[in-house]
């Protein structure tokens, strides 16, 4: 039971910052890529879709990304779901393809999106910490159901205190790496 609690756990955590890493590769560091688009929806035939299933991306120089619609029709949905987005970028608009030109980035601009970063990480470590808080509670329900024993529980704990530092250290070091990353010019 408690191997079960702590498995599942790690997975949870895992995902949390597997999520976290996601959040990360949406901010702009000096080079544009198509991942900063995977957050944003267009309306298509009625329902919200996400970009890439409505397009193909290509980047032929660092800061220009240049969308190509699978259909036409959509061309205009999507021009709008990436101005109205926080990516601040205008879309060129040939008829058959977006072209979207990524301005260089200011230290001011730098400085947001380190806050940004840092608020994302916080998120990612709080959501790690509240699968800590399930799992002892679970851990603790299990002592009190009598199905374990409180020494059991104690070395559980242990265990489970690694596996949330093992997760929240990963956190800090994606968001060391995103610093770096958004600091160099």
């Amino acid at each position: 039971m408690i191997n079960q609690v702590l498995a599942e756990a790690d997975d949870k955590m895992g995902k949390s910052v597997e999520a976290t890493r996601e959040e990360f590769a949406a901010i702009r560091a000096g080079r544009a890529h198509p991942s900063m688009f995977n957050k944003i929806t267009a309306e298509y035939y009625g329902s919200q879709t996400p970009l890439n299933q409505l397009a193909s991306f290509s980047s032929p120089e660092p800061r220009v990304i240049i969308i190509a619609p699978f259909d036409v029709s959509s061309v205009p949905a999507i021009e709008r779901a990436i101005r109205d987005s926080d990516l601040g970028v205008n879309p060129a608009n040939d008829g058959k393809v977006l072209r979207c030109v990524f301005p260089e980035l200011t230290e001011e601009r730098r400085k947001e999106f380190i806050k940004v970063a840092k608020g994302k990480a916080e998120d990612g470590r709080i959501s790690v910490r509240n699968v800590r808080r399930t799992a002892k509670q679970n851990l603790e329900k299990l002592e009190k159901d009598g199905e374990v024993g409180k020494d059991d529980v104690t070395g559980a704990e242990k265990r489970l205190d690694a596996t949330t530092k093992k997760h929240t250290d990963a956190i800090d070091e994606m968001l060391k790496n995103k610093e770096a990353e958004l600091l160099e010019v």
